[in-house]
């Protein structure tokens, strides 16, 4: 199976201008073109990745107006339950101007200003930083098809026990690609993951 690289920058940078590129790369339920102003955008986005509460989210439509003034915000998120909300990610947790709250309640919205400075060291974020760096990456379907088949017989597998279930592609990359994609989950805030973390099928 023939794989995209994956931490591959989307391009050519011209040798004049600062790369505007934020690792990782890859994004899983970003909807539309991906930008962001910062690390710590591009930090919250990871969790939004995997968070099971998120159907999607977009960079696009972040800028509000209201009385000649004009502010952009990072986020638009839908949640599982189609309720959409807008993020302004800081590095700590200074206020926006006083209007935004009132702009994006009209524009039917809710409103969350989120300080990575308080998510920074997280295992959430290192871990979901960890397996993004494979958002590129496919699980063979033969793969995919053995480790499901051992889970519903065993119930559930460390990570150990589970890349042996891998003959077709890489295992480590197959396995964050199917817990990116919603086959499988882990556990992603006790700890980093690790050779005994324990890994489960999601069933609808």
């Amino acid at each position: 199976m023939k794989s995209i690289p994956y931490e591959r920058p989307p391009g050519d940078v011209p040798r004049d201008e600062p790369a505007r590129f934020y690792y990782p790369l890859a994004t899983i339920k970003c909807v539309g073109p991906s930008f962001f102003r910062s690390q710590d955008a591009r930090d919250f986005a990871c969790l939004l990745d995997v968070d099971p509460d998120v159907a999607h989210w977009s960079c696009e439509g972040g800028e509000l107006s209201y009385g000649g003034e004009t502010y952009r915000v990072d986020f638009l998120v839908t949640g599982t339950d189609d309720r959409t909300f807008v993020v302004d990610v800081a590095e700590d947790a200074s206020r926006p101007p006083d209007w935004i709250e009132l702009a994006v309640d009209r524009a039917g919205h809710a409103y969350r200003l989120v300080a990575m400075a308080e998510l920074a060291d997280s295992n959430r974020l290192l871990n979901a930083k960890d397996l993004l760096r494979y958002g590129f990456y496919r699980c063979p379907l033969g793969d995919r098809v053995r480790i499901l088949a051992a889970l519903d017989e065993m119930g559930s597998l460390t990570v150990a026990e589970a890349l042996s279930a891998f003959r077709e592609g890489r295992p480590m990359a197959s396995l964050a690609a199917l817990i990116l994609r919603g086959f499988l989950e882990i556990e992603m805030d006790d700890a980093l993951i690790g050779p005994e973390t324990v890994v489960r099928r999601i069933r609808d």
